[in-house]
């Protein structure tokens, strides 16, 4: 079963994230959402294996969408609450998910990102979900 019919939840839940940071910051690129999932890749992978996340050089935009993104993660997870302007969005309890499979999603998310950035540029990602995503 592919990751979008098995989980397609969490995957419009991690692209909530990045879409809330859009809205206030419509300078945002695809390339600000690929580094912040690759951050977030790294630090779940260090998690698993007991390391430390390796240091990231973050802009105060790629930090406000990290924050977005793993607070959606850590709540999927069963070990966090929202963020503030996340909440309040008609998000029901949900059954926790397993670090592999945010994991998952995350890598899913980051294949559509670089897909719809080759094809349509520099925002071709966000114009495309700011669409779907409310």
């Amino acid at each position: 079963m592919r990751v979008e019919e098995k989980y397609p939840d969490v995957l419009q839940n991690i692209e909530l994230g990045i879409v809330s940071a859009y809205k206030y910051h419509p300078e945002m690129s695809d390339h600000d959402v690929t580094h912040v999932l690759e951050v977030l890749l790294d630090a779940y992978a260090a998690e698993k294996i007991g390391r430390p996340p390796r240091e990231s050089s973050l802009s105060d935009l790629e930090r406000e969408i990290l924050a977005n993104v793993r607070s959606m993660c850590e709540w999927r997870l069963g070990r966090g609450r929202l963020a503030s302007d996340l909440e309040g969005r008609g998000l029901s309890p949900v059954e926790p998910k397993t670090v592999d499979e945010i994991v998952l999603c995350l890598k899913r998310v980051l294949k559509s990102v670089k897909r719809w950035n080759r094809e349509r540029g520099r925002q071709g990602y966000l114009s495309f979900i700011v669409h779907f995503v409310k």
